[in-house]
C-alpha cells in the first residue's frame, strides 16, 4: 500500500550523497539513517490515518449530540481521548536510535522489524473504521450504539496494548 519508503529514500540520493556513501563505514551508517527516516515517515503517515479516524469519530459524536443521544455521545467521549492518545504515542515513538555506548545495539534487522511493526499498525485504521460504520448506521437507524461503542473501546485498548509491544521489537 505505502510501498517501501526506505527504497524511495535511498533512490532519491543526489550525486554528493552517492559519493559519500563510498567512504568506508559511512555508507552503512547512512543506510541505517535512511531506515530510521523511512520508519519516522511511515509513523507520520500512520498517525495521519489515525487522525482521520479521530476526525470521523468526532463527527459521529457530533451527530449523536444533534440527534439528542447524549448517552451515546458520552460513551464515545472516552474513545476520543484514547484515540488521541494513540495518535500521540505513534507520532512521538522512538525510531530506533542507539548511542555508541548503549547496552542494546539497534541493527539493520531490528530496524526492519520496527518498520514492519509500524506498517502493521495500519490494520487498526481499518478495524476502527468498520466499527465507526456500525456506530453511524445504528445512530442513523435510531438504535442504541452501546454494543458498537463497547467494541470501539475494546479495539482501542487492543491497539494500545499492541503499540506497547513496539519496544520488544527492538529488544528481540
Amino acid at each position: 500500500m505505502l510501498g517501501d519508503l526506505t527504497e524511495k529514500i535511498q533512490s532519491s540520493q543526489n550525486k554528493l550523497e552517492s559519493l559519500a556513501n563510498k567512504i568506508p563505514g559511512y555508507g552503512g551508517y547512512r543506510q541505517k539513517e535512511q531506515r530510521r527516516d523511512a520508519d519516522k515517515l511511515l509513523r507520520m503517515l500512520v498517525a495521519e490515518q489515525y487522525d482521520q479516524v479521530l476526525d470521523r469519530l468526532n463527527r459521529v459524536q457530533q451527530d449523536l449530540v444533534t440527534a439528542g443521544d447524549l448517552t451515546g455521545m458520552m460513551l464515545l467521549e472516552r474513545a476520543v481521548s484514547r484515540l488521541q492518545l494513540l495518535v500521540d504515542r505513534i507520532r512521538t515513538a522512538s525510531y530506533g536510535y542507539s548511542g555508541l555506548f548503549d547496552a542494546i545495539k539497534v541493527d539493520d534487522q531490528a530496524l526492519d522489524k520496527l518498520y514492519d511493526f509500524d506498517h502493521s499498525m495500519m490494520d487498526g485504521v481499518t478495524s476502527l473504521g468498520e466499527i465507526l460504520d456500525r456506530i453511524a448506521a445504528s445512530s442513523a437507524a435510531g438504535e442504541p450504539i452501546q454494543e458498537a461503542g463497547n467494541a470501539l473501546a475494546t479495539d482501542l485498548e487492543r491497539l494500545h496494548r499492541l503499540f506497547s509491544e513496539r519496544q520488544q521489537v527492538i529488544l528481540s
